[in-house]
């Protein structure tokens, strides 16, 4: 029990000194670090219309299968389920709350800011999230979720995307920032179903590849955060923009 407790601890510090780094990365503006803390604790929070929206979209999956897909394979309703009832759902209240953030105390915000924020709310989820997958979880699928944060690099690319639609008015940006974490999010899960693996043991390469390239999406988030500091146009204020677009990017 104890080694759980140490191991799991261990396995959230990447997370907790990312969200630390984000905060400060603007140490004397106080509203923003007070908007970091607003989208870590709604980020926390968001796993309970998750888990709503997720119990909503299982019991339309349960109805489609036995009014229609009585003889699917198995491995086509996991893809369904891991796609639709897990991935899309977490996605889109992600998505949700970072508009919700960015709505609640207005303020001149910019491009790598939305970044922060949906990286903070992903990080803040994730970090939910482990707490029940780290029950009975063996030291190393810990450390291995600790690790990897899949949430974190999900909200890199949501909040990248979104702050791109925001700063020049191309609505498919918008629909980039759900599709693309979404997707990645449901191959990921879909990776690690036991159908899947059973079908060809060759499919565990899909699971490691793709939690690889959760490490490439944090060093990529990494690296976008030290070239916005030198970079205008990650620092340009959007909130003007958004005053003369009232059209939001469609989803």
């Amino acid at each position: 029990m104890f080694l759980s407790i140490l191991f799991f601890l261990l396995s959230i510090i990447p997370s907790v000194l990312i969200v630390i780094w984000l905060r400060n990365r603007q140490k004397d503006h106080i509203l923003y670090k007070k908007k970091c803390t607003y989208a870590f604790v709604s980020g926390a929070i968001s796993i309970l219309p998750i888990i709503l929206l997720s119990g909503v979209l299982y019991l339309l999956s349960v109805l489609f299968r036995i009014a229609l897909l009585q003889n699917t394979n198995a491995l086509v309703y996991q893809a369904i389920y891991r796609f639709i009832v897990l991935a899309l759902a977490e996605e889109i209240i992600k998505y949700l709350t970072l508009r919700f953030v960015l709505k609640k105390n207005p303020y001149a915000y910019s491009w790598a800011d939305i970044v922060a924020f949906m990286v903070i709310i992903g990080t803040a989820f994730g970090l939910v999230e482990d707490i029940p997958y780290a029950i009975g979880a063996t030291p190393i699928i810990m450390l291995v979720r600790g690790f990897t944060m899949g949430h974190v690099g999900y909200g890199f690319i949501m909040g990248w995307f979104y702050g791109k639609s925001l700063q020049t008015g191309k609505k498919h940006y918008g629909v980039l920032a759900i599709l693309l974490p979404w997707l990645l999010h449901g191959l990921y899960d879909f990776s690690l179903s036991s159908e899947l693996l059973e079908l060809n043991d060759n499919f565990a390469f899909l699971g490691v590849s793709l939690a690889l390239l959760d490490i490439v999406l944090l060093i990529l988030m990494i690296r976008f955060f030290i070239r916005a500091k030198k970079q205008e146009r990650y620092q340009q204020p959007l909130s003007a923009f958004e005053q003369a677009q009232p059209e939001e990017p469609s989803v």
